[in-house]
């Protein structure tokens, strides 16, 4: 199998994060719940996740990293919890996922907001002063997604958050988290939303959420929390506010391995590595007859490793079966959950076949790839 689906979850995962899960769930334990010996060590794994995470983010408060089960759950905290009032204007770029693009489609549609889009160029790519040039007295939010699940694209958001000034940025980094350095981003961004079974390395249903100093959230949901048990009222500080429920103990000890081993092999490795293979892909795939890569050609340096490409003659569904039963290859067809990108990308209704590639990806993973494309172009698909 040559896994190149790493956008939809990372695969292989570490040793590290296999060992890490099956401990803690071998453990009889509850974080926060109990002063037992088990409870203590099950809250040292939390804590050990946040201390992680915090170093991997440059986040100067550890306590203001929450837990969630995914980004999703993450994004929708802040678009629910921000306090949006009708009248108010939400500014988001164009490639943006459904987790967010269907929460402010709804709040525009019951009449809560004025949501706005800001297109891409042609090459999928978005711009600091078209982010600008939209901005009212009722702006109240700006919404971006930091790297497209579809064409790759990487969004300017440094650039971006100092065209905005005041207003604050929430940050998707769904598929960026772990893929590349980011440990100066909680000095300007104001919410970051991560997920953690991508490129953190870890399972799925986890995911994290970091809230700049000063800012509120209402919670989505309240419940036990381990703290002022003799109160009605949820507790207001963080995390604890934002982190209702028992923690996934397992998944976040996962996560924490998963984000430690990022730790010890460095994001710019990491980076480096994803980016050489990408880089060779779309060089050689670039003048195979009939064949279209949407977004960002070869030597864009603004994009993830994450190439989706259409073929003529081929439906994304009928690509993506023949690589996976004639070449054991693995990627993802359709929409990708992203319809908005594939409206501005003209890749309606059929979408695309998505290449995704991650650390533990070689050279020979790509190379096959891109001579199955070549061999495929030449073939029309078989249908039954």
């Amino acid at each position: 199998m040559i896994y190149l689906d790493n956008a939809a979850t990372s695969f292989p995962k570490p040793p590290e994060v296999l060992k890490a899960v099956a401990e803690a769930l071998a453990a009889p334990a509850s974080p926060g719940r109990s002063g037992h010996a088990p409870a203590l060590a099950a809250s040292r794994i939390i804590h050990k996740a946040r201390k992680n995470l915090a170093r991997l983010l440059g986040a100067p408060d550890n306590s203001r990293l929450v837990f969630t089960p995914n980004v999703t759950w993450s994004l929708n905290i802040v678009l629910n919890g921000f306090g949006l009032k009708p009248g108010d204007h939400v500014i988001s770029g164009s490639l943006e996922h459904n987790s967010t693009a269907r929460p402010l489609s709804r709040f525009q549609r019951e009449g809560q907001v004025n949501w706005e889009v800001v297109p891409p160029g042609p090459d999928g790519l978005l711009k600091p002063e078209d982010f600008k040039a939209r901005l009212n007295p009722k702006t109240r939010l700006v919404v971006l997604n930091h790297a497209s699940n579809v064409t790759g694209s990487l969004a300017p958001a440094k650039a971006i958050k100092e065209a905005i000034g005041d207003i604050p940025l929430l940050l998707d980094a769904a598929q960026t988290a772990g893929s590349m350095p980011m440990d100066d981003y909680c000095q300007w961004a104001d919410f970051i939303a991560f997920t953690g079974h991508k490129g953190l390395l870890g399972p799925t249903g986890t995911g994290g959420l970091w809230i700049r100093e000063g800012l509120d959230l209402r919670p989505l949901s309240v419940g036990g929390s381990g703290s002022r048990s003799e109160s009605l009222v949820h507790p207001d500080f963080l995390p604890d506010a934002l982190e209702p429920g028992t923690a996934n103990t397992h998944g976040l000890a996962g996560l924490a391995a998963g984000v430690g081993f990022l730790l010890d092999v460095g994001l710019d490795k990491v980076r480096d590595h994803e980016m050489e293979l990408t880089q060779w892909f779309l060089e050689r795939i670039i003048d195979i007859p009939g064949l279209k890569i949407i977004g960002p050609g070869p030597g864009v340096k603004e994009r993830v490793a994450c190439v989706s490409v259409v073929l003529d003659g081929w439906s994304s569904s009928d690509l993506a079966a023949a690589l996976e039963s004639g070449y054991g290859i693995m990627v993802r067809s359709g929409l990708h959950c992203a319809p908005l990108t594939h409206q501005f990308m003209n890749t309606m209704p059929g979408g695309a076949s998505r290449f995704s590639i991650g650390y533990f990806n070689t050279l020979d993973d790509v190379k096959t790839a891109a001579w199955a494309l070549s061999e495929l172009a030449a073939k029309k698909p078989s249908r039954a």
